[in-house]
């Protein structure tokens, strides 16, 4: 078995619940969102990996997004989780922690 490959999977499986509980705690344009990712989990991800993720989330109307034109730079898409995303969320971590705890049961019987 491919260690990177194994591992690649498993931050693929939770990018939804890792996106959602960053903007749980505050707003991000996308950009800022990745390097916070990148920052707080030692977690490389490309803007080809996070855009279609947040479109996806916006479509489910688990987070929103509103446009920031600012007098000097670009303008900026920010995005908030909604309350659909609050409770999205809730049910997400609820079941990491079942599942991960299981894991951890399993570990320790060893």
């Amino acid at each position: 078995m491919n260690l990177d490959k194994w591992q690649s999977q498993i931050r693929k499986g939770t990018l939804e619940l890792i996106i959602l509980l960053a903007l749980n705690k505050t707003e991000y344009y996308g950009y800022e969102l990745i390097r916070t990712i990148r920052d707080t989990l030692d977690m490389d991800m490309s803007e080809g990996t996070i855009y279609p993720i947040l479109t996806r989330l916006k479509k489910a109307e688990l987070v929103s997004s509103r446009w920031d034109h600012a007098e000097s730079g670009m303008p900026r898409k920010y995005y908030q989780i909604t309350n659909k995303g609050l409770q999205t969320l809730q049910a997400m971590t609820t079941e990491w922690k079942n599942f991960s705890g299981s894991i951890d049961k399993l570990m320790e019987s060893k």
